[in-house]
């Protein structure tokens, strides 16, 4: 497998963190060198969160400069949007398709960009999921993240079950079983 470089964004709580450790650990565990870097913002307040997993036979700095990202894996469409020109030109895109409005919307001092899939597509590789949805659907919302990381899992690699061992190994031991079912709901996706 060839060096990667993966951006994961998303809103305060949406488990983007628990996601970037979980790819980082699968990377680690398949004897590759990795990075992580974490940018929280205002994630305790429902702002965006930005994380950077880079992995390969050497890796030097934990940062993907813009336009050297791989995979760009978004919890949220406008986080997408914003976040799309770290892509390089063969890069894709893995989005959550939910809207969280940010607080420039909420108090009316912006509006909500319409039609953002059909934006990042003119320009972009998208692949969308409703991560919210998929996870409501099993009981609960919280494990939307694993839903998203089961269908981005397919274009960083590694085996399904190399995936499923860490999920084991790193999410609360309460909820093995539901992150596990929600990753193969992802993972089937496409």
């Amino acid at each position: 497998m060839k060096d990667m470089n993966i951006m994961v964004v998303g809103v305060g709580g949406q488990g983007t963190l628990l996601t970037s450790r979980i790819i980082g650990k699968t990377a680690l565990s398949a004897g590759y060198d990795v990075k992580l870097s974490e940018v929280h913002g205002m994630a305790q307040r429902g702002g965006s969160v930005v994380t950077f997993v880079r992995f390969g036979e050497k890796v030097n700095e934990p940062v993907v400069e813009e336009g050297c990202a791989d995979i760009l894996i978004s919890f949220e469409r406008l986080e997408a949007l914003r976040y799309a020109h770290y892509l390089k030109k063969d890069g894709i895109i893995i989005v959550n398709d939910c809207r969280i409005d940010p607080m420039t919307v909420v108090i009316g001092a912006q509006s909500y960009p319409e039609n953002i899939i059909e934006t990042l597509k003119k320009d972009h590789v998208v692949y969308t999921i409703n991560g919210q949805e998929i996870a409501e659907s099993l009981g609960n919302g919280k494990v939307l993240n694993s839903v998203v990381l089961g269908l981005s899992a397919k274009f960083i690699g590694f085996t399904e079950e190399e995936w499923v061992k860490v999920i084991e190994q790193t999410v609360p031991p309460k909820t093995i079983e539901i992150n596990k079912i929600a990753f193969k709901c992802g993972y089937e996706k496409y």
